[in-house]
């Protein structure tokens, strides 16, 4: 199964934009891992283009958030439609058992026993100084994060948060996440 774990950044902020719609924001640069080739990769908007081939093979795209923001700022980009591959987001797989959501740094901190290296308001700021790298390599961490999560809930059916001082389980259920989907994807590129 050729599954793609992704983390986006903006260039803007919803305050920018009047309103709380993702589809809104303009993106700076994604961040993707590739499980069948085992590579980091990372893109801005120009080089989209290059990505588009990658995603169209991926059997699942795995994010946090990125049901509600990752992917609907990527679909406004891409001529087809990405909601129609396969997709586990986290987050709402935290919020489908605990019944709230928890920010990514409390999920990494818990589980993993490390913070995130920055946060999307510092990666806008970043963005308009024209520090892309800075930007890609936040980003990335991000997208390494995620995949230490997703497969450390593969293999124990969990996740863990802190809460204060005090470390608590999230019971998840994996047993379909890597059922593969037969879907029709609108390809941009001839294969």
């Amino acid at each position: 199964m050729k599954k793609i774990i992704f983390d986006i950044e903006t260039r803007n902020a919803f305050e920018d934009v009047g309103k709380a719609d993702p589809a809104l924001l303009d993106l700076s640069v994604i961040c993707a891992h590739d499980s069948e080739t085992n590579k980091y990769l990372a893109y801005t908007q120009e080089e989209l283009p290059n990505l588009w081939p990658i995603l169209e093979k991926a059997d699942m795209l795995i994010g946090y958030n990125s049901d509600h923001f990752d992917i609907p700022i990527l679909n406004k980009y891409y001529p087809g439609d990405l909601t129609r591959i396969k997709s586990l987001d986290l987050l709402k797989e935290i919020k489908k058992s605990l019944g709230r959501r928890i920010k990514l740094d409390l999920v990494a901190e818990g589980t993993l026993g490390r913070k995130k290296t920055g946060n999307g308001l510092e990666a806008i700021a970043w963005w308009k100084n024209g520090e892309v790298d800075k930007i890609k390599k936040y980003c990335m961490e991000d997208v390494k994060i995620t995949k230490e999560l997703y497969e450390y809930a593969l293999k124990n059916s969990i996740l863990k948060y802190k809460n204060l001082s005090e470390s608590r389980e999230i019971k998840l259920d994996t047993s379909k996440w890597e059922e593969k989907e037969n879907v029709l994807i609108t390809h941009t590129l001839p294969f």
